[in-house]
């Protein structure tokens, strides 16, 4: 396995930063841990690559959650017509997964954190959660929760139900300041279903993930 992975320390002096910065790229998924303290090399240098290359922005939220709806073939009605025409333009032009990935980075922000197990049926209940289903992948039974979450409601949701931070935590709360009426729509697609998954700490989720990115920006072009 030598070779295949940084330690979080090798990867902040990799990419000339803090540790703790490296900690957020990871639990943000700009790069990919694939175990606790342990980063996919690839994802690193990819990363690095990128951004000395400067030729991947980040889109803001609104037009992120844009470029799902465009992808699954559904309106994005909250973007005015020019901003919505230069957004397919631009999706046309997307080959690389990665870049489309890092585009989508901040479609809602990562928090990571270990429950009580009665916590997690009721935190099922508050989430909206990709369905994996969708890409032919069978849910995991075990006591984990992703999910999107309304950003003003995360505090509360720590508070009632006692989440703990924890950056290898089995609770990730992905929270969003879109409108999430429209964003729990957008997660029920393939297109959220892929994006999540391509950022999976799992190699073989990832895989799908990257896959399922790829065709859907072929057929989109």
């Amino acid at each position: 396995m030598a070779g295949e992975f940084l330690t979080i320390e090798e990867t902040a002096s990799t990419l000339g930063v803090s540790t703790r910065h490296a900690r957020r790229l990871a639990d943000a998924g700009a790069i990919t841990r694939i175990a606790r303290g342990l980063v996919d090399r690839g994802s690193v240098d990819h990363y690095l690559a990128s951004q000395r290359q400067g030729r991947t922005r980040t889109w803001a939220e609104h037009t992120a959650w844009g470029a799902v709806a465009l992808l699954s073939n559904l309106d994005a009605d909250w973007l005015g017509a020019a901003q919505a025409s230069r957004l397919r333009s631009t999706l046309r032009d997307i080959t690389d997964v990665d870049d489309l990935l890092t585009r989508m980075r901040d479609r809602a922000q990562v928090h990571a954190y270990e429950a009580h197990r009665s916590a997690i049926p009721r935190l099922r209940d508050q989430i909206a959660a990709t369905d994996l289903g969708l890409l032919g992948v069978t849910h995991a039974v075990d006591e984990s929760v992703d999910g999107y979450l309304a950003a003003d409601e995360l505090d509360q949701v720590v508070r009632t139900l006692g989440l703990r931070a924890d950056a290898n935590g089995a609770v990730v709360l992905r929270t969003t300041g879109f409108d999430f009426d429209r964003a729990r729509c957008l997660v029920a697609t393939t297109t959220a279903a892929a994006l999540d998954a391509a950022t999976s700490t799992d190699p073989r989720l990832r895989g799908v993930g990257h896959r399922t990115l790829s065709d859907l920006l072929e057929a989109y072009r």
